[in-house]
């Protein structure tokens, strides 16, 4: 009997279907003030790592803008826990770290004034699991994921690595739509592509900080197909070989963010706005690896904050006239 390949979009939405239960962890005896303190100390510290996340959560009313900060704070605790340079601590010693941080990030026997005490950040993302009933599932996958960059280097093909975009981006993208709200399962394979999208751009971006890390993500097969080494890579060089490898990989990243924007209208209308500005000022960036001739070695390309306002008009006007697609199985955008 012929097998059937099953594609990474398949293979993904089967990991992103879980069951989802909200846990109301804490009950009536939490101190707001200790609550309050926790959610600023999460927005200071997005403001302070990702100015690009901190304007677009700021486009949510106050309780999801809130509840993204406190999804931030956990996703950048956890990379910072694998990120540590490797002459502080071993590869097991990183590891068990990052265990334990998933115990107590996950677990639901602490109470708030435990956290209050302790942990300011995982006083603000437990009480947002619990407030938006995001799944468990979805945050041990993207510890899952993280963790990954202690085991792995290499990624043989796309399909292993949209894998890996999946379990560190993707899972943001769909605890995000437990935040702002969503129409139903009809949403998720929007939000697994445009997580990959965003993943691949980071991935694309970073190629040159990556290496000295000791990493590189990018398909090893398709490397070998356009014939650039890794011996090139060390060197930073950006030969025509490599121009097509990345023109190749930035027109696949374009496909992705074409065929996740139509999942747009299908978030709850608050959230809108915020994740189409994500979105776009985030693609903006392959544009600058283009007008830099495909060197991402020698700096690392952003967009300015001026450049990224002057975007927020077009991209609200787009939201709110439904201007991004048909959604598949949905209303029409």
């Amino acid at each position: 009997m012929a097998t059937v390949s099953i594609s990474w979009e398949e293979k993904l939405f089967k990991r992103a279907t879980v069951t989802s239960a909200p846990a109301l962890i804490f009950g009536h005896d939490v101190d707001r003030r200790a609550l309050d303190a926790a959610y600023q100390h999460c927005a200071a510290l997005t403001h302070t790592h990702s100015r690009t996340f901190h304007m677009s959560s700021g486009l949510l009313p106050g309780e999801m803008r809130a509840a993204a900060r406190a999804l931030y704070a956990f996703c950048r605790i956890t990379d910072d826990i694998v990120d540590q340079p490797a002459t502080d601590s071993s590869t097991e010693a990183r590891l068990a770290d990052l265990q334990s941080w998933r115990r107590r990030s996950l677990e639901s026997s602490y109470t708030s004034a435990d956290l209050a005490a302790s942990d300011l950040a995982t006083l603000a993302w437990t009480d947002t699991r619990a407030r938006f009933g995001i799944p468990k599932a979805y945050a041990e996958q993207l510890i899952e994921g993280v963790g990954q960059d202690l085991t792995h280097s290499r990624y043989a093909s796309f399909d292993d690595l949209a894998h890996y975009c999946y379990l560190v981006a993707s899972t943001v993208g769909l605890m995000t739509m437990h935040i702002v709200g969503y129409a139903g399962p009809q949403a998720i394979p929007y939000a697994i592509k445009l997580g990959v999208a965003l993943q691949l751009t980071n991935i694309l971006r970073d190629v040159g900080e990556d290496w000295a890390k000791g990493r590189l993500y990018l398909p090893q097969d398709e490397l070998d197909a356009y014939g650039v080494r890794e011996d090139e890579i060390a060197a930073g060089m950006v030969t025509p070989r490599w121009q097509a490898f990345m023109r190749f990989q930035i027109e696949r990243a374009r496909r992705l963010y074409a065929e996740a924007m139509p999942g747009i209208p299908l978030l709850g209308r608050d959230g809108q706005f915020a994740i189409a500005a994500s979105a776009v000022l985030y693609q903006d960036i392959l544009t600058k690896i283009e007008e830099n001739d495909y060197d991402v070695f020698t700096r690392r390309v952003r967009t300015s904050g001026l450049e990224k306002l002057g975007r927020l008009w077009g991209i609200w006007w787009r939201t709110v006239t439904n201007g991004w697609g048909r959604a598949e199985g949905g209303r029409e955008a």
